[in-house]
């Protein structure tokens, strides 16, 4: 199993005029690591993720999810054979939780299963419960609404609704954005744990370079709409790029020294 972009390029139009937000992208998730996308706003890291589950159809290139070519997808977008079966195989997790405000938090975890009739009713309990433990939260919050618990819960109980299908890939969307520096540092350790404990393949956009460097597998940062860097934690650890360097800096502070650059 793995994710596969070749030579994907992707432009938007906007006040008349061509945007090019990825250009000639090539890379591959490995099966059962995390890859963390990093890079400055704007430079293509949630296009190349909503890539991935067909959200965006590519100007040019191929991706590949598993057996799926996902870019030819979208010439039958109404076969059940297609997007419905790719989508249940990648649980995206956006940057805010989206939760269904006239819902329990029960019902919101269970929201994606409701339809499959392969799930009986104890089956969805069974899940639902097993799903919270896995990101940490009490039973006693399930007949809550959304807006009876904090933003960090309402994260937790996000991820626990895409955890709910079993996805074979996790796909997290800058997934600490309004939290606190204490959720932070939760979140992200969920990630690592969630990613080991179930054997999945994560792929985490994210602005945190302290959070990448460590508990990432590989790191790809993406500038100016290509790929400037893609290596494990090491490697961009020893990268001479300016860009990269100035990630590690701001990140490191004083145990981290910039190599002086020639004027």
């Amino acid at each position: 199993m793995s994710i596969r972009f070749e030579n994907v390029s992707k432009s938007f139009r906007a006040d008349d005029q061509d945007r090019t937000v990825l250009h000639d992208v090539s890379f591959e998730v490995q099966t059962g690591e995390i890859l963390f996308i990093l890079g400055k706003s704007g430079v293509g890291k949630s296009v190349t993720l909503k890539h991935i589950i067909g959200m965006i159809k590519p100007d040019s290139g191929r991706i590949q999810v598993d057996h799926f070519d996902v870019t030819k997808l979208f010439d039958r977008p109404d076969d059940e054979l297609g997007f419905p079966l790719l989508r249940r195989r990648c649980g995206m997790v956006f940057q805010h939780p989206a939760l269904l405000d006239s819902l329990t938090v029960f019902e919101n975890i269970a929201f994606g299963l409701r339809n499959r009739p392969e799930f009986s009713e104890s089956e969805i309990r069974r899940i639902v419960h097993e799903k919270m433990e896995l990101v940490h939260l009490e039973d006693e919050i399930l007949k809550l609404f959304p807006s009876d618990i904090s933003y960090g819960m309402q994260k937790r109980v996000s991820i626990a609704r895409t955890l709910a299908p079993a996805p074979s890939y996790l796909l997290f969307d800058e997934p600490t954005t309004g939290l606190d520096p204490v959720s932070t540092n939760q979140i992200n350790n969920l990630i690592l744990e969630l990613s080991r404990a179930l054997k999945v393949t994560s792929v985490v956009v994210s602005h945190d370079m302290g959070c990448a460097l460590r508990i990432a597998d590989r790191i790809l940062v993406l500038d100016q709409s290509r790929i400037l860097a893609l290596g494990n934690v090491d490697e961009i650890k020893r990268s001479e790029e300016p860009l990269i360097r100035d990630f590690l800096a701001e990140t490191l502070g004083d145990d981290f020294t910039k190599p002086s650059r020639s004027p």
